[in-house]
């Protein structure tokens, strides 16, 4: 169930960026924060398969390797993909509306945006028919909680209040409330001022709020 939350977090994500980058209104910073948060947690999550998961399902089912590696390599692509999107520059254009893109740079940044939203989507469609039997039949509860928590303990701090608003699109509550059931106390209290920040930024993002 995280899988498929996180993997629906990851086509919500990038398709909002490429609305945003499409949209002058959106400020500079607001289109910097989610190409970054981008860029950082699908790094994450391919290299967390790539080098933790694919092992665990060999382990078990060594049949499937040849699949595996089909999708380590559109893992490889998609980095590519992703290189071109974090070097994007966003320079400023200030203006009595504020700090905002050039023309040139949104229209860069939105043509990145798009390969890796196409590269996203294309590479959850060939996954999912692979891993969701794959973690099902072949990886324990004892092995999918040490390998969650393997994945909570070094995903980067790079605007994590996003994917709380995101997963809460696209998760009912209690499969959300699942997710953040082991969350440390301290952690957990901080929930609702980060639902708040989430729903404001990803107003901006949308154009329909400040």
């Amino acid at each position: 169930m995280e899988t498929r939350l996180t993997h629906e977090t990851h086509r919500l994500a990038t398709g909002l960026l490429v609305g945003a980058a499409g949209r002058p209104s959106v400020p500079r910073q607001a289109l910097a924060q989610l190409r970054d948060f981008l860029v950082v947690n699908l790094r994450h999550h391919h290299e967390t398969e790539d080098e933790w998961l694919w092992p665990l399902i060999l382990t078990a089912a060594p049949d499937v390797k040849r699949a595996l590696d089909d999708l380590s390599e559109e893992h490889e692509r998609l980095d590519l993909a992703l290189d071109r999107l974090a070097g994007i520059g966003l320079t400023g254009a200030k203006d009595h509306d504020g700090d905002h893109l050039n023309e040139d740079d949104r229209h860069a940044l939105r043509e990145a945006a798009v390969a890796v939203r196409d590269s996203v989507r294309d590479h959850l469609d060939h996954e999912e028919p692979v891993l969701f039997p794959a973690l099902r039949e072949h990886i324990t509860p004892a092995q999918w909680a040490e390998f969650a928590q393997r994945v909570i303990a070094t995903t980067p701090p790079v605007a994590g209040h996003l994917m709380i608003g995101l997963l809460d699109e696209v998760g009912t509550p209690a499969e959300v409330e699942s997710i953040f059931v082991n969350m440390p106390p301290a952690m957990k209290s901080l929930l609702p001022a980060l639902r708040d920040q989430a729903a404001a930024d990803l107003r901006v993002l949308r154009g329909t709020g400040s």
